[in-house]
């Protein structure tokens, strides 16, 4: 028995959101220093060694048996992947965390409704559409269009790295498909983080804090979610993933001092109440773990 074997899954799926909300937090208190798409650099960098070392064999004992089919399929992974991260942390620095990421839920909401039968579902997409719609009738304080439309571009690159991560689960054993990803995701971000961050990028401290992001929202969330889902449902995990909005509120509030509204607040109990209702009901593709 593992150490986390003793842990209750549903904790385990909770410490997950905790580690990758923490991390994002992390993330946006290095804006002041380092420009958005570095950090990210400085993230996948962290998690793609971490799960390059972790799968190096399966990686090695296959090379040979990968079609082209499989490389374009890892690849297509590996530029939502970086996409995505870019988005949601362009985001981050222009609006509140919890805001971001509830926006950014809209993805992995989109892909269960579109994977429904059932015309409820049309009910969970209508009260997901008025939650966003009253988070982007803030001020100008709080919200802006930017930080709107990339929260958007970060939604569909998750809805699309579920379904690419459930085709490379099919063609690549273990982790090693988003290993491959992920160094495909590192090498198009790197020329954006050298070019924008610079020497600084090489300064120990921000290389130190940029492993600690990478650890927080990457290696522990993925590693937790992984043992959580050999033990719950999918859908009790996809439930318990629907209050990660709620979390990056609460997040973004003790670690960065972001104040919600009243409105906010509300808006972002209406799309948790939506992902909650589509996913008890979904029979989409599991919901891959973030990286």
């Amino acid at each position: 028995m593992t150490r986390l074997d003793a842990v209750p899954a549903p904790a385990l799926v909770l410490l997950g959101i905790i580690s990758v909300q923490v991390g994002a937090g992390l993330a946006k208190t290095l804006f002041d220093v380092l420009p958005p798409t570095a950090v990210v650099t400085l993230r996948l960098a962290t998690s793609t060694v971490v799960l390059v070392v972790l799968t190096r064999r399966a990686l090695r004992s296959r090379a040979r048996r990968w079609s082209r089919s499989d490389l374009t399929v890892a690849a297509a992974f590996g530029v939502v992947l970086a996409t995505m991260n870019v988005a949601i942390y362009e985001s981050f620095a222009r609006i509140p965390l919890g805001i971001a990421v509830t926006i950014e839920f809209l993805g992995p909401l989109g892909v269960a409704v579109a994977f429904s039968r059932r015309r409820l579902d049309l009910l969970w997409v209508l009260l997901a559409g008025a939650g966003v719609l009253l988070l982007t009738r803030g001020d100008a304080d709080s919200v802006n269009a930017a930080g709107v439309g990339f929260a958007l571009l970060a939604a569909a690159g998750w809805a699309a790295y579920i379904l690419l991560s459930a085709a490379t689960g099919r063609r690549f054993p273990g982790s090693s498909g988003l290993a491959l990803a992920s160094v495909v995701g590192t090498l198009l971000v790197l020329p954006l983080g050298a070019v924008s961050g610079g020497t600084d990028l090489l300064r120990p401290q921000y290389l130190v804090i940029g492993a600690g992001i990478g650890l927080l929202s990457s290696v522990i969330p993925y590693t937790f979610e992984l043992e959580a889902l050999r033990r719950l449902p999918a859908k009790l995990f996809g439930i318990l993933m629907s209050l990660e909005p709620a979390v990056a509120a609460m997040v973004g509030f003790v670690i960065l001092g972001e104040v919600l509204d009243a409105r906010e607040w509300v808006a972002i109990g209406c799309v948790v109440a939506a992902c909650l209702g589509a996913t008890r009901s979904q029979t989409s593709p599991r919901e891959a773990p973030q990286v």
